[in-house]
């Protein structure tokens, strides 16, 4: 279960530097979203900062991307 505990991964969002925590099955399938949207980490990342609630924190954003795609699918 060790793998389930956040880790800090950075990213550049718009030529900003940022970083945000995030459990390995999350970015293992945020990393497979991007590559099937052609769009590397940063891009799609980015892409979810602009929709995103200001209320709401990257990385939760991020998990909620995540998850809505995977019960799209």
């Amino acid at each position: 279960m060790d793998n389930h505990k956040p880790k800090k991964r950075s990213l550049t969002l718009d030529g900003h530097k940022t970083s945000v925590s995030i459990e390995d099955p999350f970015w293992i399938y945020f990393t497979k979203l991007a590559t099937q949207n052609n769009l590397s980490l940063n891009q799609l990342a980015a892409e979810i900062d602009r929709k995103r609630d200001p209320n709401v924190g990257l990385a939760t954003s991020i998990r909620i991307f995540c998850l809505t795609e995977a019960l799209r699918s």
